[in-house]
């Protein structure tokens, strides 16, 4: 997360109405606020600006909302992403979180709830800009670079998808306390996310196979009937 005099939010919405109404309580809680009304403005904002969360309608004109996140991405800005769309299908949301959004919330929604996801994410930002000022963490053969979100085992260098690299961090960021899988959906995938009970289990097991022993675990350990604790 960039240091600014107040965090940049930049909305990505078409119809003008809502697009100044959230403008309008989101300035109310003091954050700095920009509007783009197609998705080719928006890729320019994100670009430019440099914003510290993005609130990101699907259907736009021109660009579509997809294409936007994808580009956002590819540029390297790991800027959190809230989806708001009235598309509400399992396929939509499963390609949002697969383009790396950290939340997808259906229209309409509430106002409040909408403002503490917000403020949720940019204290997550917060918390892993901190982190990154340590530069490394190291368990086992596994060195992580926390300011480049490289890992490296056994001076092999290791690919992991966006969301297991950060179940990861909210593990390690734990210090050996235990985590249930509730509060690492709520963490990692946010409260409006596409869940499947097996989503944490699925990407522990990720973790496991690429930084861990998966037969006899050593550093992501599963406390039963609860979740998981990272173990140095």
């Amino acid at each position: 997360m960039t240091a600014h005099a107040a965090p940049r939010i930049l909305v990505v919405e078409d119809n003008a109405d809502l697009a100044a109404g959230i403008e309008y309580n989101l300035s109310l809680e003091g954050y700095d606020v920009r509007v783009a009304d197609d998705g080719r403005k928006a890729i320019a904002a994100a670009d430019e600006w440099q914003p510290d969360l993005v609130l990101l309608d699907l259907m736009l004109p021109g660009v579509d909302g997809y294409r936007v996140l994808q580009s956002i991405r590819s540029a390297g800005n790991r800027a959190p992403v809230i989806i708001l769309s009235a598309r509400a299908e399992e396929s939509d949301k499963v390609r949002g979180f697969r383009l790396d959004a950290d939340q997808y919330v259906t229209k309409p929604f509430g106002i409040l709830e909408l403002l503490e996801r917000i403020a949720a994410l940019l204290r997550r930002s917060t918390r892993e800009h901190d982190a990154d000022l340590v530069s490394t963490l190291s368990f086992g053969d596994v060195t992580v670079d926390l300011g480049s979100r490289s890992v490296v085992r056994a001076g092999q260098p290791v690919s992991l998808a966006p969301k297991a690299y950060e179940l990861l961090l909210a593990l390690v960021r734990r210090d050996g306390v235990v985590a249930s899988r509730a509060e690492l959906l709520k963490e990692v995938w946010g409260y409006g996310a596409f869940i499947m009970t097996r989503t944490v289990d699925s990407h522990i097991a990720e973790l496991r196979r690429k930084l861990d022993d998966p037969t006899d675990p050593r550093h992501l350990i599963t406390v039963w009937k609860i979740g998981y604790r990272f173990v140095k």
